[in-house]
């Protein structure tokens, strides 16, 4: 998927590239991490404003 690191000129050590393989993914999770608070933030407006309109509308049964 990637180019090996000697085909760029470029010399890693086992413990570099474990380590940016480790940095990439940190990056990978936290972006689904952002992702998934969103949607959670969103979810939560929406039952507040559902909850605030059924108050207003007298209509509050589970």
């Amino acid at each position: 998927m990637f180019p090996f690191p000697d085909c760029l000129g470029v010399e890693s050590t086992t413990q570099d590239l474990k380590a940016r393989r480790q940095r990439r993914k940190r990056m990978m999770l936290r972006g689904w991490r952002d992702a998934l608070e969103r949607q959670l933030a969103a979810v939560d407006a929406a039952i507040a404003t559902l909850e605030r309109q059924m108050e207003r509308d007298g209509t509050s049964h589970d």
